[in-house]
């Protein structure tokens, strides 16, 4: 039998349908303070850390402005949105298939505690995952690789432990690559497979379902 390894599962549009509504959220939190920006720009960064995106779209003038405004808009926005969301095709499934190949599942996630809690209760995941990060956990927020080495810490592994990432967004695996970690990404982020592959997806699937039902071509086999 295969060794243990480590799967550490992205959940913001990799298990949970919710990148459309934050960008809807930051949408409407950048309008409050007079600055409009085209959704699909903002669904385009959606996966990097809040804590960057505001620069990252408006320049740091504008962050050093009205960052934290932005940002706390943006949090008063999607909450009312959140019941709105549903899991993904197969989510659960892949949760499952994962235990019941006997690795290690940890979900990264760099919500807000009521966000996070709000995505284990729509898995019912937590009595599949070991545990999960939350906003709290981390400081440096992704491409940077701090969330996936937090998420290891969270299982008592050392950073180099053998461990796969499986995320939605470009943002996600550069992370991955940084922590060392090979990354297998689903389309729900919305970014092409030529992109997904240049920031170095091992492997694409449509859904967390279509993953599932392929586990054992993996190193989650």
């Amino acid at each position: 039998m295969p060794a243990p390894v480590i799967a550490v599962l992205d959940v913001d549009g990799t298990l949970v349908d919710s990148n459309y509504h934050h960008a809807l959220g930051w949408y409407r939190a950048f309008r409050s303070v007079g600055k409009t920006f085209p959704v699909w720009r903002l669904h385009r960064l959606i996966g990097m850390g809040g804590d960057q995106l505001v620069a990252a779209i408006g320049g740091q003038e504008l962050e050093d402005r009205v960052g934290d405004e932005v940002r706390d808009r943006w949090a008063a926005e999607v909450e009312p949105l959140l019941g709105e969301l549903s899991p993904l095709p197969g989510a659960r499934d892949l949760l499952v298939a994962v235990r019941d190949r006997g690795h290690r599942l940890v979900l990264a996630s760099s919500g807000k505690q009521s966000q996070v809690d709000v995505y284990l209760d729509l898995l019912d995941a937590r009595d599949l995952a070991e545990d999960w990060t939350t906003s709290d956990d981390v400081e440096a927020s992704k491409p940077a690789p701090d969330l996936l080495q937090t998420a290891l810490r969270k299982l008592g592994e050392p950073e180099d432990a053998p461990a796969v990432l499986i995320g939605d967004s470009v943002f996600d695996v550069q992370a991955a690559k940084r922590a060392g970690m090979p990354a297998i990404a689903v389309r729900s982020g919305g970014f092409g497979d030529d992109e997904l592959r240049e920031a170095g997806a091992v492997a694409l699937y449509d859904t967390p379902g279509d993953l599932a039902a392929d586990l054992d071509a993996t190193a989650l086999s």
